[in-house]
């Protein structure tokens, strides 16, 4: 496989073609984007913004990393690395390149992970890598792991891609825009969501919650309207044991459910010394069917 930097990156501004120009991306309109030392490029202008620092604070980042990289979560990976595999290699023709865009991406674990999956599996096919977030210390930390990988701090509202010249976009455990989403696929592109079900980590909510909600995956009705259709849709579930304070307090920090839960229950949770887990995520590949 030969992976290639990004060649579709779009201005914020304007939307013209982005061009690399020294260490600067920079487009038509004379709009430019420096490359970080760290070599990500930060495309979300100060009006995209509604926080002086959105997104994911720099000690969920340090969690999340601290956790994913013990190899809790790899079932996970694992299995979206299968879904991708199947779709970049089985379902193309070989000479054709794919663009991938991991939206949402965190601190990359998800798609380093894939990037070493499809390199060891193989393939004469040149793949482009992107993975955005709008958190800067989550693209930080991203650009650690590998600079193969075109990272920006950027909006899923507003995707820095040229529109209809993406084949996968990945939004794991993330916040779709559909809209945007199907601007920036080709016909017939793919987009997999991999969200919680109604049990992931349901030990862990019934210690933080007074009551818990046993909702599943989000419905699909925003994706339906906005032209999608379900190609797919499988769920994984295993269970973590002896999951020790340390890691626990590391996944609740990571998540969401810190800032919801009660001050009692994050208190019970530190007093543990380890706990078993359910892990239970849904996975659905939508297809982009027609038009909006």
């Amino acid at each position: 496989m030969e992976i290639k930097k990004a060649n579709n990156l779009s201005c914020p501004l304007c939307g013209l073609l982005l061009q690399l120009s020294e260490k600067q991306h920079v487009c038509l309109n004379g709009h430019s984007f420096d490359i970080a030392r760290q070599g990500y490029v930060n495309l979300l202008p100060v009006q995209q913004k509604r926080s002086k620092n959105p997104g994911d604070s720099k000690e969920m980042i340090v969690a999340r990393t601290e956790f994913l990289n013990t190899g809790l979560y790899q079932p996970i990976a694992e299995r979206f690395n299968e879904l991708c595999h199947e779709l970049t290699v089985g379902h193309k023709d070989e000479s054709e390149g794919v663009c991938l865009v991991d939206a949402g991406c965190g601190e990359g674990y998800y798609l380093q992970s894939l990037l070493s999956h499809l390199e060891r599996a193989g393939t004469e096919r040149e793949v482009s890598f992107i993975g955005l977030d709008i958190s800067k210390p989550a693209i930080l930390a991203a650009s650690k792991r590998s600079k193969k990988i075109s990272w920006l701090v950027s909006s899923n509202k507003q995707l820095p891609v040229l529109p209809g010249t993406v084949d996968i976009i990945i939004c794991m455990f993330g916040f779709p825009v559909y809209e945007s989403f199907k601007e920036s696929l080709k016909p017939g592109g793919k987009l997999i969501l991999v969200d919680a079900g109604q049990d992931h980590l349901l030990e862990l909510r019934n210690i933080i919650y007074p009551s818990v909600n046993m909702s599943d995956a989000s419905d699909l009705a925003g994706a339906e309207k906005s032209g999608f259709d379900m190609y797919s849709d499988s769920r994984l579930t295993y269970a973590v044991n002896n999951v020790p304070n340390e890691q626990l307090m590391n996944l609740l920090h990571m998540t969401p459910h810190f800032f919801r839960a009660s001050q009692e229950g994050k208190q019970a949770v530190s007093q543990l010394q380890s706990i078993d887990l359910t892990v239970d995520v849904v996975f659905r590949v939508l297809h982009a069917s027609h038009p909006c």
